[in-house]
C-alpha cells in the first residue's frame, strides 16, 4: 500500500481518538460533578476552540478527521484491506462510506469553527424542510435503523473476538501487550456500541413520534449521556461508559501504532 495512504490512515485514527478520548474525559468529570460536560463530537469541537491555542488546536483536530474521512472512502471504493465483493462485504464498504461522510461532516465543521464560518452554514441549514412531514420521519427512521446495525455491529465484534482483527500483532511483542489491547478493545467498543444504540433509538422515536418525540426533539451524544445519568445509579453507569469512550480512544490511538495494513 501506498505509504502516502498508510499516513492519512494513522493521522486519522490519532484524529478520531482524540476525538473520543476529549468525549470520555468531559463525560467522566461531568459524571461526577467534577467540571466537564455531556458532550457530543461537535460540542468537543467547540470545547476545544475555547481551550489556549483552541483554533490551532480543532484546525489541526479538523485536518486530522478529513484523514480519517478520506480513509475510509479509500476503504470503500478502492477495498485496499481486500473485504471482498459479495453482500456481507458490501455491506461494510457502504458503511465505511457513510462513516466517511460523517467524519467529513465533523472535519469541515472543525476547520470552518477555526476560521469562524461557521454561522454561514448555520443560517442556510434549511432545517424547517427537514423538520415536518413524512420526508422527515422517513430520514430519521433510516438514521435509526443504520445506527442500530452500527451499535449491533460493535457488540458483534466483540462477540466474534475481532478486536484484534486488524492488528499487526508481530509487532506487539508480549501476550501481556496483546491482552492489555484487547481489554481496552473491548472495554471501547461496549461503550461505544451502548451510545449507539441509544441514540438510534431517539432517532427512531422521533421517525416514528414515540411519546411524543419528533424530527425537531431529535438527540445525539450529549443527551445519550444525560438519558443513562437519569437511570437508577445513573452517575456510576455515566462514569463506567465514559471510562470506556475513553478506552476506544486509547483503542484508536494504539491502532494506529499497530494496525496491519495490506502490501
Amino acid at each position: 500500500m501506498n505509504n502516502k495512504i498508510k499516513k492519512i490512515a494513522i493521522i486519522g485514527h490519532i484524529a478520531k481518538g482524540t476525538v473520543y478520548m476529549v468525549t470520555g474525559v468531559l463525560a467522566l468529570f461531568s459524571a461526577f460533578n467534577m467540571g466537564g460536560q455531556k458532550a457530543g463530537k461537535r460540542q468537543v469541537i467547540d470545547y476545544l476552540e475555547n481551550q489556549p491555542f483552541g483554533t490551532v488546536i480543532i484546525l489541526v483536530l479538523g485536518l486530522g478527521l478529513l484523514c480519517f474521512a478520506l480513509w475510509r472512502f479509500i476503504e470503500s471504493i478502492y477495498d485496499p484491506n481486500q473485504i471482498g465483493t459479495d453482500k456481507k462485504a458490501l455491506g461494510k464498504r457502504f458503511g465505511f462510506l457513510l462513516s466517511g461522510i460523517l467524519y467529513a461532516s465533523i472535519g469541515i465543521f472543525a476547520i470552518l469553527d477555526a476560521f469562524n464560518v461557521t454561522s454561514i452554514a448555520n443560517n442556510g441549514s434549511g432545517n424547517t424542510s427537514l423538520q415536518n412531514g413524512m420526508l422527515s420521519a422517513i430520514i430519521f427512521i433510516c438514521i435509526g435503523v443504520g445506527l442500530a446495525i452500527k451499535g449491533i455491529f460493535q457488540f458483534m465484534k466483540i462477540k466474534k473476538g475481532e478486536v484484534l482483527k486488524k492488528f499487526n500483532l508481530k509487532s506487539i511483542t508480549t501476550t501481556c501487550k496483546r491482552n492489555i489491547v484487547k481489554r481496552i478493545g473491548y472495554a471501547g467498543l461496549l461503550s461505544r456500541g451502548l451510545v449507539t444504540l441509544i441514540i438510534a433509538y431517539f432517532f427512531l422515536a422521533a421517525g416514528f413520534n414515540l411519546n411524543g418525540n419528533s424530527s425537531n426533539t431529535v438527540k445525539g451524544s450529549a443527551q445519550a449521556f444525560s438519558f443513562i445519568q437519569e437511570q437508577v445509579y445513573g452517575h456510576w453507569l455515566l462514569g463506567i461508559v465514559a471510562i470506556g469512550l475513553i478506552s476506544y480512544g486509547i483503542y484508536m490511538f494504539t491502532m494506529a501504532a499497530y494496525r496491519k495494513f495490506n502490501t
